[in-house]
């Protein structure tokens, strides 16, 4: 028996068109792993922990049990736990770190202690487990030792510092996660006769190029001008800034000021000057995400494919559950990993939403922590920095700070209203626990301000509906923002017999959304009547220019990001473009919205003369971060994210599947209904049903997806009004507007028509 085993082959996956001695070897699978996640895991200073936990991920394999499973055996074996073991054993504490993302490396990270839906790490640690054959020992070779990682703790901050040898433990899981299936997909690409191979992308010096000689066009063709002229100055600042060196930057450029393209321009430059792989944009929403992508790409030209985007509306955990109950477990669970629909960000240029980048950073999944290590040596763009969510924002800021501090990575807030985020020596200008060392790249950020500032805000009280409507009929070209869809709507509706009166809301799918936008910036630019009724969407970075903008109260920044909409060329002087804001009268203030209301309204009782000026709106974030952290309110750090990982530091056993539950950018849990609103997407929805790789076919489909909430979807599921396109599990996933007199082409989706009320009125 011993010398048979001592001959027998071992292998990690099969193949139903391979012979037997085809297979992928084992031996061949964790040398490749290992050797791929190491190399990844370099950029952590922890190439020793990347290998080790690749040599080790499948070493579990190497028994009777899986090999007979490989020719047929339908019997589930646990092939992860051998190696979390041998790995816990042979480096004690520090080996958790490489347990844990052994683990997890099929079913995701688990908490390390309690209870979850998941076997937690300590229960695995001491489950039994089938005896491995002695080849293990003989095919692959282990370091004897770790050394800790040396990671830069946040000055006076325990708990920060604690936090990140959690942060460090999910960039391991995301190298280990990356490197597999890498590896397994090659190993079937092979066996398929191979398809294009991944990562052939320009460099970042052809993309800067390219960059270079669209910002000479744009150079020659601008009209002399005042805002010309600064935007020039702007533009040099931050190319001039490329060259400090990595960490953290601010950009702090009033709207109109060109910060889109100066901040590619900086990015580009900083990531050729010191060596980093990548630039990823981050902002608050899709339809910006859209915008900027398509900005980015035609400034790239001819490399605009070399820019990603990364903002599916569908639930990528979901769609991989029904793929495997699809093609069930049959030849093997790693063809699975090739049917994910989620891109692991090793494209030149990455753009993605905020709630993408945020909830990929805390977590579990193997889907969602795949891509985390290409953020690290990455210049990160983060636009409109103001609009983190309060109660997550303590967390946000310590991942953002330790990319920069541990990672190399180089963490740019460019918005137009800085929220305060610095921890400083004055205690009444600080964020405790905030960054440190941020460098301003734009040129004297008061003195753009004032040369910049392009309209005149004040506020005008109370405004029901009926006023609302007569001040908006009697200009030709006005937009009005308010704070819910459903007044978005109600409020169209009154005044939609008016020339030239639009909506624009998030009832409509990205798609709409888009024609609508087109027609709004044709009419303004002929003159023509534009009355256009919308909600906060239409705030950061679309780019329209109307002469007289509305805005129902809420926080100063959100103020300030629809002041941007009026007077954007600043061909009318300050005092010919009001920023008129109101309290709405009839229509509640949405209660995550009350509190930004509150403090504006505080500031504004000593900034009432100029309420977006750079004063102003620092003092409206200190106001409102102390109004969080007074304990009035829930906090910066809502379900305490930072202290329950910093508990787990000393036992490396952190509650990662509890985090990555709790740490939701969006609270309410919001289902997409994929709209067939033109020819093109009903041909991709016709292929949904039959498709066997949907990853592409997903993405198409994101411009017209409408999200709506868990309730509504169940009652227009209930009545039949949307459907699935199949109907199997993974068709489950794919809903699709069946009743299409629910969705008007002048507002979007209704569903909160009245044939959905339920006990509790409308379900929105």
């Amino acid at each position: 028996m011993i010398a048979v085993r001592a001959t027998q082959n071992f292998y990690a996956h099969s193949h139903p068109d391979l012979q037997m001695a085809e297979w992928h070897r084992l031996k061949d699978h964790l040398e490749g792993v290992g050797s791929l996640s190491g190399t990844f895991a370099t950029k952590l200073s922890a190439e020793a922990f990347g290998r080790t936990a690749g040599l080790l991920h499948d070493v579990g394999k190497y028994s009777d049990a899986f090999q007979a499973r490989l020719r047929g055996d339908v019997r589930r074996v646990d092939h992860s736990t051998a190696g979390a073991q041998i790995a816990t054993r042979s480096y004690g504490t520090l080996g958790r770190i490489i347990a844990s993302a052994i683990a997890g490396h099929h079913a995701g990270l688990a908490n390390g202690t309690g209870t979850g839906e998941r076997t937690p790490l300590e229960e695995r640690l001491s489950t039994a487990v089938a005896d491995l054959a002695p080849a293990w020992r003989t095919e692959i070779t282990l370091v004897e030792q770790l050394q800790p990682p040396k990671l830069k703790g946040h000055p006076g901050d325990r708990d920060r510092t604690a936090f990140g040898l959690s942060f460090f433990t999910r960039m391991v899981f995301s190298c280990l996660v990356d490197a597999d299936y890498l590896d397994t997909e090659a190993f079937f690409s092979r066996a398929e006769g191979g398809r294009k191979a991944r990562g052939v992308w320009p460099d970042l010096g052809e993309l800067r190029q390219s960059l270079n000689r669209t910002l000479r066009e744009i150079t020659a063709a601008a009209a002399p001008s005042d805002v010309n002229t600064l935007r020039a100055a702007i533009l040099t600042a931050a190319r001039d800034a490329a060259a400090c060196s990595p960490g953290l930057f601010s950009l702090a450029v009033p709207t109109g000021g060109g910060k889109t393209l100066a901040s590619l321009a900086f990015a580009l430059d900083h990531a050729n000057l010191h060596g980093l792989d990548r630039v990823i944009y981050v902002a608050p929403f899709t339809s910006v995400i859209e915008q900027n992508a398509e900005v980015f790409r035609r400034a790239l030209n001819p490399h605009g494919d070399a820019v990603i985007e990364h903002h599916s509306a569908f639930r990528d955990d979901a769609v991989l559950a029904a793929l495997r109950e699809r093609g069930g477990e049959k030849g093997p669970e790693a063809r699975d990993k090739l049917r994910l629909a989620m891109e692991n960000w090793d494209a030149p240029i990455v753009t993605t939403t905020a709630v993408q980048f945020f909830e990929s950073l805390f977590a579990a999944t193997p889907a969602k922590c795949r891509k985390l290590h290409n953020i690290a040596r990455s210049v990160v763009i983060l636009d409109e920095a103001q609009t983190l969510p309060l109660r997550l924002l303590r967390p946000c800021v310590a991942a953002l700070d330790e990319l920069a501090r541990n990672y190399r990575a180089t963490i740019v807030l460019c918005t137009a209203t800085q929220p305060a985020l610095e921890e400083t020596d004055d205690p009444e200008r600080s964020f405790r626990g905030g960054f440190r060392g941020v460098r301003e790249i734009a040129p004297e950020p008061p003195r753009l301000y004032r040369m910049l500032k392009r309209v005149t805000v004040s506020h005008i009280g109370d405004a029901d509906d009926e006023r609302l409507t007569t001040e908006l009929a009697q200009r030709d070209r006005v937009l009005c923002i308010v704070n819910s869809r459903a007044h978005a709507r109600s409020l169209y509706q009154a005044i939609s017999d008016h020339p030239g009166s639009l909506h624009l809301s998030t009832s409509m799918c990205a798609a709409h959304r888009a024609e609508a936008l087109k027609t709004i910036r044709t009419a303004l630019k002929q003159g023509e009547p534009c009355r256009v009724v919308a909600t906060s969407l239409i705030e950061a970075g679309v780019d329209v220019d109307f002469p007289c903008v509305f805005r129902a109260e809420a926080g100063l920044d959100a103020i300030a990001q629809a002041a941007g909409r009026c007077n954007r060329e600043g061909f009318q002087r300050p005092e010919q473009a009001p920023v008129f804001v109101f309290k709405a009268v009839g229509w509640a203030t949405p209660h995550e919205l009350d509190q930004f209301a509150t403090a504006t309204r505080s500031v504004l009782r000593v900034h009432g003369a100029d309420p977006i000026s750079l004063d102003a709106i620092e003092a409206y974030f200190r106001e409102l971060y102390w109004f969080k952290e007074s304990g009035r309110h829930d906090g910066l750090d809502k379900n305490n994210i930072i202290g329950r990982l910093a508990a787990g530091a000393r036992d490396a056993l952190f509650p990662f599947e509890d985090i990555a539950r709790d740490f939701r950018m969006i609270e309410s849990n919001m289902q997409p209904i994929i709209v067939p609103h033109d020819q093109n997407a009903r041909n991709l929805i016709s292929r949904l049903p039959f498709a066997t790789r949907v990853g592409s076919i997903m993405r198409k489909l994101q411009p017209y997806v409408v999200p709506v909430p868990q309730r509504a979807f169940e009652a227009l599921r209930a009545a039949a009004a949307v459907r699935p396109v199949g109907d199997d599990p993974l068709g489950e996933q794919f809903c699709v507007l069946h009743n299409q007199s629910l969705y008007r082409d002048d507002i979007g989706l209704m569903w909160d028509d009245p044939d959905f009320h339920d006990a509790e009125g409308l379900i929105i």
